[in-house]
């Protein structure tokens, strides 16, 4: 079906918005209000040549400045998280080293005192047990009403569990191991219904139960995915949805009955009758604002150094508040790697934020949702 939305595009590669800086590798992509001025900003990390990360300021709507936060050459892997780290009420940055870099880093937001080429100060949370660090997540798992980081440690073959410490500056944290064994992609999202939050990843349900973790698998074939998860069908229970990132496979939404701690109590729907090819963007949005949760996925066009995938799709599937999904195709062509969705204008509406890896790199789109 043709989609019954307007959309502005802006392109770094028509002039739009500036050209990111640094690598033609760009690994990875982050959106929140960095400066507390109620505008979306963008982060966007590099391998390969510096500046390793830098922010795309609003500084008044629609007027874009890219500002440096680190400097240096370090090689990013995808992933990242946004979240007050320190306590002061700003968003401050985490993320990892890839294939190459065995340490998991955070920048202290220096709000309210920014210059562009102004780096911010770089802290050390973990080195050492293995390299690549794709995706990590903040949240309260254990109900303490503390943040805690999570976040996957590919070259250990672990997934790491980190209370952020009173002083997180004060060296490297403390660590727990969740699970041993390959994996990427978190989200958070309270599954059985106990108040608190949970951990989904690597095709699995993690639960924080007096004072140990427990994993339940959800579907073996979903070990490196996408995934987010909400009350989809307004039944009052979570569901999950995943599609592989970096390999080809099903977008699968997941609905458990009984008790979800069983493997066999969840059943898997394909929502889109094809294979998505790196499907490396999934998000939750209410995009035709009718109060129902929505679905974006979008395909990677390139991860080589050919054109791997000319036909790259993107889709919105809007959702019927029933258990089913209409998928409407967005673009077609582009590359989508670590994606967002996003009130970019504040206009209220969900907009896109479209960040290749190495297709025509370096780069930068995004679609801006508009009135009918």
């Amino acid at each position: 079906m043709s989609l019954p939305f307007r959309w502005k595009h802006l392109s770094s590669a028509t002039g739009d918005l500036p050209v990111p800086p640094g690598s033609d590798q760009q690994t990875l992509c982050l959106v929140g209000d960095i400066d507390r001025d109620g505008r979306a900003d963008i982060l966007i990390g590099c391998r390969n040549a510096p500046p390793a990360l830098v922010w795309y300021r609003q500084e008044t709507k629609g007027r874009w400045r890219v500002y440096t936060v680190e400097a240096d050459s370090i090689p990013l892997e995808a992933g990242g998280v946004l979240a007050d780290i320190d306590g002061d009420g700003d968003l401050d940055i985490v993320a990892g080293g890839d294939y190459r870099n065995d340490t998991l880093y955070w920048w202290e937001n220096p709000y309210p005192r920014y210059a562009p080429d102004e780096p911010w100060r770089r802290h050390v949370i973990k080195i050492g047990y293995g390299n690549q660090h794709h995706d990590q997540i903040v949240g309260d798992f254990d109900g303490d009403g503390k943040p805690e980081l999570v976040f996957w440690n590919q070259g250990a073959g672990k997934l790491f569990w980190a209370p952020v410490p009173k002083d997180p500056r004060a060296g490297e944290w403390k660590l727990s191991v969740i699970f041993e064994g390959a994996g990427e992609g978190l989200a958070k999202a309270d599954v059985d219904g106990d108040g608190r939050e949970e951990l989904l990843g690597g095709g699995r349900w993690f639960d924080y139960e007096r004072g140990r973790w427990t994993n339940t698998l959800i579907d073996p074939a979903q070990s490196h995915p996408r995934v987010v998860a909400v009350d989809f069908d307004g039944d009052g229970r979570v569901e999950v949805a995943m599609v592989p990132g970096d390999g080809n496979g099903r977008l699968n939404l997941y609905r458990f009955t009984g008790d979800p701690r069983l493997t066999e109590r969840w059943q898997g729907r394909d929502q889109l009758n094809r294979e998505v090819v790196h499907g490396h963007t999934l998000a939750v949005a209410d995009f035709n604002r009718d109060g129902k949760p929505d679905l974006f996925c979008a395909e990677m066009r390139r991860w080589t150094a050919g054109d791997d995938n000319p036909q790259a799709h993107a889709w919105i599937l809007l959702n019927d508040g029933k258990g089913g999904f209409t998928p409407l195709e967005v673009t077609r062509g582009h590359d989508w790697h670590e994606g967002r969705v996003a009130d970019i204008d504040g206009d209220g509406k969900p907009d896109l934020v479209c960040k290749p890896y190495n297709w025509q790199t370096p780069r930068l789109d995004i679609w801006l949702m508009q009135d009918p």
